[in-house]
């Protein structure tokens, strides 16, 4: 077996069966270091099962995930994000009633030596993080701004911040442009673009091909359980490529 450092994520022939059900069969997948890949693949097509086993979620039935060249022989979610691996969820990536710099160190508060919070400390820090990182320069956004007077790109902004402020390598977005405006989408592709420039990598989930393929450098795309056409964006028009998606849905092949 290939176990290389050449690769951040490779996932070798994963299956996952839900009762008669075949999610994934014999499913390989990675992703490379500093690289944006796109999943694509309509409702059902195996996508969420797949993101799932890789942040330890699921347990897949068969196969073997390496995670910069090792085996990861225990997975967990706990284990996936010691690692290095963040989601961000659409739906569920903020804590829409707290403050930006209490959902910037949820879960992961500044403490002194007593255990107390750096409330001051925490809030310079998502100061920082707010400009240099994210790159909000209006006055009106502040560390005690609360979330849920942000702007839908704006909050998934946040969460990619929160992910690339704790180290995160690999960054998955699970349909970060969905029920947004065109403007919206122009900020979440930005702060995508983002994550590349520092070094890490991005998964971008979605089913809507406009969104992703400005960011991304690859495409995978999905159908029932299995990958039917992978491509390297230099290689492919978003005409060719949106063709290509118009035969999967048709007749379930890529060609």
């Amino acid at each position: 077996m290939e176990t290389k450092n050449d690769k951040l994520v490779r996932m070798v022939n994963i299956s996952k069966f839900f009762g008669e059900v075949t999610a994934l069969k014999e499913e390989n997948f990675e992703v490379g270091y500093n690289e944006v890949v796109g999943l694509i693949g309509d409702n059902g097509a195996g996508k969420s099962t797949l993101i799932k086993i890789l942040t330890g979620v699921y347990t897949p039935d068969k196969g073997e995930i390496y995670f910069k060249g090792e085996e990861i022989t225990y997975h967990s979610v706990e284990r996936a994000r010691k690692l290095g691996i963040e989601t961000v969820y659409q739906e569920k990536a903020l804590g829409e009633q707290q403050t930006l710099w209490r959902n910037i160190f949820m879960g992961r508060e500044m403490t002194g030596r007593l255990g107390f919070i750096q409330i001051k400390k925490a809030k310079e820090e998502t100061e920082r993080i707010l400009k240099e990182v994210i790159g909000f320069t209006a006055a009106g956004v502040t560390p005690d701004s609360v979330v849920e007077r942000l702007s839908g790109g704006e909050k998934q902004g946040v969460a990619i911040a929160r992910a690339l402020h704790f180290e995160a390598e690999l960054i998955i977005l699970d349909e970060p442009t969905m029920a947004l405006s065109l403007a919206e989408t122009k900020k979440v592709l930005n702060f995508v673009k983002g994550i590349k420039e520092q070094g890490k990598s991005c998964i971008f989930i979605t089913h809507n091909i406009y969104h992703v393929y400005p960011a991304a450098d690859r495409f995978v795309v999905l159908d029932r359980g299995r990958t039917v056409g992978e491509f390297i964006k230099k290689d492919i028009s978003l005409d060719e490529l949106v063709k290509k998606l118009y035969l999967v849905a048709r007749t379930g092949e890529i060609s």
